[in-house]
């Protein structure tokens, strides 16, 4: 019987990675030692799911190891502002950003403490072998990512009973994923069904370009360790008429936050870039 019982240390409604040291081998491979764990939670999972033993417990607690994943090739994780989804408020509507994989794999760590949630995701997740089982077993509403009328009638009906249920519903309402956010792809299905269901919708802000996307395999791509995770959820907003300003500010709080930590990190590296010229001249 597994221990779920590891939970991540939340102060003030904030976790951030406690600076640790790594080994020798997370230093000189970080991609072999990340896809080794990631495969082997992904594994546990998958066999879990189909014994019917992944509770919405052990499912974060699989969120908590791939967390881990992160911290032990020496990346960090920030995770802001949780108190803006307050358990008493259950359930809501979550629209963000989306950068990669990493980010499905990392929210239920934090919200599943909440109340239970459900993803709105594409088709083909669900035919990947061994992935596949983990995310039938969390019930989620599946799109074609085809027909955009088709899969509006989907979120909206199987969204409201999911929300009626008490369960909150997580949207990724760009039609693929990217390393940076363009406001034109992030369509407004998710105020649709907040609107349509009358609960709040609260707004994500994803960095998770550690993961990066690889050439040949999507999910097979470069791990860089020096580049953090980053999420921040923003305070519910409820929907007035047809919910544009909600949307407008969705997309004003995800595009002015990404920018500012994609800044941050340019301006950091930049400053190491000026010191080792300055320390080894021309060299560098």
């Amino acid at each position: 019987m597994k221990d779920y019982s590891d939970a991540l240390q939340i102060e003030n409604g904030c976790y951030k990675t406690t600076p640790r040291p790594t080994n020798v081998w997370a230093r000189l491979f970080p991609g072999l030692v990340f896809y080794s764990k990631i495969i082997k939670v992904v594994f546990g999972a998958s066999k879990d799911a189909r014994s019917g033993r992944l509770t919405d417990n052990a499912y974060r607690w699989y969120s908590v190891r791939v967390l881990r994943a992160v911290e032990a090739v020496g990346g960090t994780v920030e995770m802001m502002n949780l108190n803006a989804a307050p358990s008493d408020g259950w359930p809501y509507v979550f629209v963000g950003n989306h950068m990669g994989t990493l980010e499905t794999m990392l929210l239920a760590s934090v919200l599943i403490p909440k109340g239970p949630i459900s993803f709105v995701i594409k088709e083909s997740l669900t035919k990947y072998p061994v992935f596949k089982h983990v995310m039938l077993n969390q019930d989620p509403i599946v799109v074609g990512r085809e027909n955009p009328r088709e899969d509006l009638t989907t979120v909206l009906k199987e969204g409201q009973q999911q929300l009626k249920e008490g369960k909150s519903v997580i949207i990724f309402p760009q039609r693929t994923r990217s390393l940076t956010f363009d406001p034109s792809t992030f369509n407004s299905i998710g105020i649709k069904l907040a609107r349509r269901a009358g609960v709040p919708i609260i707004p994500i802000a994803i960095r998770t370009d550690f993961w990066g996307k690889g050439k040949w395999v999507k999910e097979l791509g470069p791990i860089s360790p020096e580049r953090p995770v980053q999420i921040k959820f923003h305070p519910p907003l409820s929907i007035s008429g047809r919910g544009e300003a909600e949307h407008q500010k969705s997309i004003d709080f995800i595009q002015s936050t990404v920018d500012a930590w994609l800044a941050e990190t340019d301006n950091r590296r930049h400053r190491t870039n000026q010191i080792l010229v300055r320390c080894c001249g021309n060299d560098v």
